[in-house]
């Protein structure tokens, strides 16, 4: 886990390290920067050892290419495997990418299995590509006659650029071919077929995710767990527990008191987790504001909200392990907001809409998770959007998430809820669903602090100009960040 810049026909290492040097938080164990005479491009990196620690720094050459990459290629002793060992000439994963590329297949691209975003150049091309959820954020821009890339928006801070873009999730660019949308998520089913049993469904669910979460452990570092007692990270935490031969390192957060962490204990028991939690006072929320404004990128009232939680989390977590896993995915994949409800007797309406949801989350959920882990040096892993259990996901019929049940109540994720039920205590598989915010005690903590540090009373519109504020003091383009910023309201579809 890492982060990058890569200038392409700008011949200014200077401004290359400037640059890396405004996004080093994503990687405090090494920064290089490099280039070579073949190749018109400076490259420049920080790095996050977890794969290949010894030997797995960036820029990595090879024959007339070089390459920077952020994030985990999970496949990567398979493909080193079918690519020959004696290629390679570091433990690291991401070097897969270098010898995927010099095969010359034409969708080398889609047989990379993680979390990925990079930037490859040749003496005549350079190409960027992103994973198929854009877990890992890649954005581009023109100066002059060349290209910038890097990993995160501030990068780009008070260089006067005219404008700054995504590479989009599932996407590469080629400068001598142009763009290509590689991956295309698959459209979400609709309704059981007539007299289809769903308990063979549920089964294999749950060989899927046993099968994702083992995948997304690997790692020559350990692995912890958000934990915040809610259903999606106490089922990735209860597979990752079963996984191990040792103890799993679980973290949870709130307001003492909070419903989260009585919740997130009792599972941490019935695991057997080695457990540790963090409590924080209404004021600590105001203080570190400026501070998850600024790495979020973003000043969208239901991301900063989440994010501030997420942040003391990461504190937590930070000190005692480099990775954790999170149960982030599992709502657009199984229908877990309480939005959704409403689609409780529109099934397609419903598949369609965690269909588009899924294409929405690296503006939003999954940049909150990247940002503000990666702002102190910790890298979060996804295990319920890992490619085969989407695939597998999109197909399970959306009647199957949305359940309704003989009294009409409706049950969001019940296929989920389902195929776990072995794992967790009834009461807890069976848990409502309380955003993060919400039962960590965040939200109603937070309005009381916020009038009082704004001494006036607080509306929800009031409270995003403040946010907005405090990204403006912080940026010296601020248009730059808040044009490129997802909003959480615009990724909803109300019926």
């Amino acid at each position: 886990m890492c982060g990058f810049v890569c200038l392409w026909k700008i011949d200014d290492p200077s401004l290359a390290r400037r640059m890396i040097e405004r996004i080093a938080h994503r990687g405090p164990d090494e920064l290089e920067v490099a280039q070579t005479a073949n190749v018109p491009a400076v490259m420049a990196h920080c790095r996050l050892s977890i794969i290949g620690p010894a030997d797995g720094s960036q820029p990595i050459f090879s024959a007339e290419n070089v390459l920077v990459a952020n994030g985990e290629i999970y496949n990567y002793a398979d493909l080193r495997a079918i690519l020959g060992e004696s290629a390679f000439e570091s433990q690291s994963d991401s070097e897969t990418i270098l010898h995927l590329f010099r095969t010359d297949e034409l969708r080398w691209v889609s047989r990379l299995d993680g979390m990925f975003a990079f930037v490859l150049a040749t003496p005549e091309r350079i190409v960027a590509a992103r994973d198929p959820l854009g877990i890992k954020p890649l954005y581009k821009a023109r100066v002059g006659d060349g290209l910038a890339f890097a990993s995160e928006l501030k990068a780009f801070d008070g260089l006067g650029l005219d404008s700054v873009e995504a590479i989009e999730p599932g996407a590469l660019f080629d400068s001598r071919d142009g763009d290509r949308r590689w991956y295309r998520m698959p459209q979400g089913a609709a309704e059981l077929e007539p007299d289809e049993d769903p308990e063979p469904i549920w089964r294999e669910l749950r060989l899927v995710l046993e099968q994702a979460v083992r995948k997304w452990m690997v790692a020559d570092v350990e692995v912890g767990s958000f934990l915040s007692g809610g259903l999606d990270s106490s089922v990735i935490a209860a597979l990752a527990a079963q996984a191990l031969d040792r103890p799993l390192k679980t973290f949870a957060v709130g307001m003492e008191g909070s419903p989260d962490l009585a919740a997130a204990r009792r599972v941490a028991n019935h695991i057997g987790s080695d457990h540790r939690e963090m409590t924080f006072a209404p004021e600590d929320l105001v203080e570190v504001l400026p501070h998850v404004i600024y790495h979020l990128e973003s000043a969208d009232v239901d991301l900063v909200r989440s994010a501030l939680p997420t942040h003391f989390a990461t504190t937590l977590a930070r000190r005692h392990v480099k990775a954790v896993l999170t149960g982030e995915g599992a709502d657009e994949l199984f229908a877990g907001y309480s939005y959704h409800h409403a689609y409780a007797r529109k099934p397609r309406a419903l598949a369609d809409e965690l269909t588009r949801s899924l294409g929405a989350m690296h503006n939003i959920n999954l940049q909150r998770v990247d940002r503000i882990t990666m702002a102190q040096g910790l890298e979060a892993r996804t295990p319920f959007l890992d490619r085969d259990l989407i695939d597998f996901a999109q197909s399970i019929p959306a009647s199957m998430k949305m359940r309704i049940g003989p009294d009409g109540e409706t049950t969001e994720k019940w296929i989920l809820r389902k195929a776990c039920e072995d794992l967790l205590p009834a009461d807890l598989i069976w848990r409502r669903k309380a955003q993060f915010d919400e039962g960590t005690g965040t939200v109603d903590a937070f309005a009381g602090v916020l009038e009082r540090t704004l001494g006036k009373p607080t509306d929800r519109a009031a409270e995003a100009a403040y946010y907005e504020q405090i990204l403006r003091e912080r940026y010296r383009e601020p248009d730059l960040i808040l044009d490129n910023a997802g909003m959480w309201t615009d990724s909803r579809v109300t019926t």
